[in-house]
């Protein structure tokens, strides 16, 4: 997939900043809206539209029974209130990267945007209706673009904003969910739920984009570099529009600010590092909560992605 991509980098910009061009793929994406300020930022990144097929009412299987996945292996876990936690492990993710799911009744889309690391859950109503989601092969700022089946409109997943369509504006509500070890997944939820190998032929447990997160620069970027000498692919706590580097938090494994008590755990490991998942080095895991111990909605992602969607966000060094 990298290959690919890498060819399509030499390609003539034009091909990918023209609406006209992605017309016949996308007849009824309204391309009269959006807010996008320059076509040019929208690149393929080399799969067609659903060439990354998302999984639509996955099925489940109790903790108990699932031996495929490694201890150290991630997972992102929805645990909302009266209802069963389930997780959704990060091989699977790694080559769907869209999951969409009702949890007790509530319609949720859990993402994964690789070249971002960005591992968002998201409500998926908006306006009274329910919306499903699948992948465009699109990216802006190395992030991926999804987009709706109801309206054909283009979402950044990153911001969880419309930002091609009839939807342009409309922003999707972030559910708190939170990426941990399958080991503390599995310790604290035995008699829960974990989602099943999806039946497609897909190389599940192992990472396409193989040493991606020790890389220099990130992959299919040109926006600007993170400020403070804080390097592109170093991992960032993100809530709202504050980010707090990841290396800050490990090193005191608890920080009380801004309302918010973020904490780290070692025991998970880089999904974007060794060829084999569960093999990637240690990253720890991070919760976000508020003062009074409720979960809050929070995304750990690479510093250039922060930098490229939140350009006058505040940056937590405690210094």
């Amino acid at each position: 997939m990298i290959r690919l991509a890498l060819v399509l980098l030499l390609l003539p910009r034009l091909l990918w900043a023209d609406p006209s061009v992605w017309r016949q793929e996308w007849p009824d994406t309204d391309f009269s809206q959006s807010a996008v300020p320059d076509w040019a930022e929208i690149m393929s990144g080399g799969p067609p539209k659903d060439g990354i097929p998302a999984i639509d009412a996955p099925l489940f299987i109790p903790v108990a029974e699932e031996t495929r996945i490694e201890d150290e292996e991630p997972v992102i876990t929805v645990e909302l209130d009266g209802q069963t936690p389930r997780t959704y492990p990060v091989r699977y993710l790694m080559w769907h990267e869209i999951v969409n799911d009702t949890v007790g009744g509530v319609p949720v889309a859990v993402t994964f945007c690789p070249l971002c690391n960005s591992g968002i859950t998201f409500d998926r109503r908006v306006a009274g209706r329910v919306l499903s989601f699948g992948v465009s092969g699109k990216l802006r700022n190395s992030d991926m673009v999804m987009y709706d089946r109801e309206t054909q409109s283009w979402w950044q997943q990153a911001m969880g904003e419309a930002i091609v369509g009839d939807l342009t504006g409309t922003q999707l509500r972030q559910v708190p969910t939170w990426m941990e070890s399958w080991a503390e997944y599995r310790t604290r939820n035995p008699g829960a739920l974990v989602m099943a190998e999806p039946p497609h032929n897909r190389a599940y447990g192992t990472n396409p984009y193989r040493n991606y997160d020790s890389s220099r620069r990130p992959f299919l970027y040109n926006g600007e570099m993170p400020p403070h000498g804080i390097a592109p692919l170093a991992r960032v706590v993100r809530v709202g529009s504050r980010a707090w580097p990841l290396d800050r938090l490990a090193e005191v494994q608890e920080i009380s600010e801004t309302g918010l008590v973020l904490t780290w755990r070692a025991g998970q490991a880089s999904a974007l590092d060794t060829g084999q998942i569960a093999a990637g080095r240690d990253v720890g895991s991070v919760r976000v909560l508020d003062e009074g111990g409720e979960n809050v909605a929070h995304d750990v992602m690479f510093a250039f992605a922060f930098h490229a969607f939140w350009p006058d966000g505040e940056w937590m060094l405690g210094r």
